[in-house]
């Protein structure tokens, strides 16, 4: 995201613009929702119920265009109707035909009411959207196959996640970049609204849990990164020990080129990742695709302490990449790695050869 409007929502993300100046949802449109509580819609609204189901209606008919610069609109984002602010929501059933509309309806940007209560920070309007919606509804994705938990995490709101969470959604839907809300809360290291995404909630009593809604932490996004790799490359050791507790494998592979979070450690030279994985018992020797162990990428980069500790690890001197290169080959002309590195191949009865003047 580019610049958006809004006290603590005026965040960054790059690679959420969409395509031909399509924008994110809409972070910036905080006036996009008309009928405040200032406005004289609302204020007849609040006159009688009759003018209330009228303020619903003339929402329903509305253009709620959440793109960036949607400032057509000046109207505040209303809150929860008078008569519901003191007391218990009414059931669906109690809604006119107008209301029900009014809380269902898609903008041109695909969004719900709310993912636009949640984008522009009005967690009271989403906490009572959320309270009256079916969960068919609230797994609703925008055109940027953003569910409004995905925006909730984004934008750190996590009275909404759990809400969420409770409602049984999804939390396996990913955005068109194929991240699932836990990948976003690896990204952006918000590691409290990661351990309610993992923390989960029982569905309520009488209710089956839905099929499938089990979090995958192996599940990739479309460049192959799990939630663990995501996690390594931020060298966010509480979040990896919170995924790794949470059953993601240390040693899956990514979808491109087979590095596990020990090679992508390595290749960030973050030597307390690298200790952390192997003490939370990452193999030492994984080979990616093309046959190289994280003790290839750490010589070859000429990183004496990373090469240092997977050596004191028990590291392979000698396995073989698809160049048929050992860890050896690479240190070659390289003392300081060289002496980490013993000629130890010649054996005889599973003993070194030491030869002697």
């Amino acid at each position: 995201m580019s610049r958006m409007a809004g006290g603590d929502c005026r965040k960054e993300a790059a690679g959420w613009e969409g395509e031909d100046g399509q924008c994110d949802s809409g972070i910036e449109s905080l006036r996009s929702l008309p009928g405040g509580r200032d406005t004289p819609v609302a204020a007849a609204a609040e006159a009688s119920p009759a003018a209330e189901t009228e303020t619903f209606a003339e929402a329903a008919e509305e253009r709620l265009d959440s793109s960036y610069g949607s400032g057509a609109l000046p109207e505040p984002l209303p809150g929860p109707p008078a008569t519901f602010r003191d007391e218990e929501p009414p059931p669906p059933e109690r809604f006119s035909r107008q209301q029900l509309e009014a809380l269902t309806y898609l903008s041109e940007d695909g969004d719900t009411l709310v993912h636009l209560a949640i984008i522009h920070c009005v967690p009271a309007v989403a906490l009572y959207c959320i309270a009256q919606l079916p969960r068919e509804v609230l797994e609703i994705q925008n055109d940027l196959f953003q569910s409004p938990l995905h925006l909730a995490v984004y934008l750190e709101q996590p009275s909404v996640i759990q809400a969420l969470i409770h409602k049984g959604v999804n939390p396996g839907l990913q955005d068109r970049n194929g991240n699932t809300p836990l990948h976003l809360a690896c990204e952006q290291q918000h590691l409290h609204c990661a351990q309610q995404l993992l923390q989960g909630t029982a569905p309520p009593e009488g209710t089956a849990q839905p099929p499938g809604y089990r979090q995958d932490l192996q599940l990739q996004n479309w460049q192959g990164l799990a939630c663990l790799h995501i996690s390594t490359l931020k060298g966010n050791i509480q979040m990896m020990s919170l995924l790794l507790e949470s059953g993601a494998y240390v040693d899956v592979q990514e979808g491109t080129s087979g590095k596990t979070p020990l090679h992508l450690a390595v290749e960030c030279r973050n030597c307390k990742a690298v200790q952390f994985l192997l003490h939370s018992g990452a193999y030492v020797d994984a080979q990616m695709y093309n046959g190289c162990t994280p003790l290839h990428l750490a010589v070859g980069r000429r990183d004496s302490d990373i090469a240092a500790i997977l050596s004191h690890s028990g590291a392979d001197t000698l396995l073989r990449n698809m160049e048929n290169e050992t860890a050896q080959d690479l240190a070659d002309g390289n003392d300081s790695l060289l002496a980490l590195l013993p000629f130890d191949d010649l054996k005889i009865s599973g003993k070194p050869v030491v030869c002697t003047e």
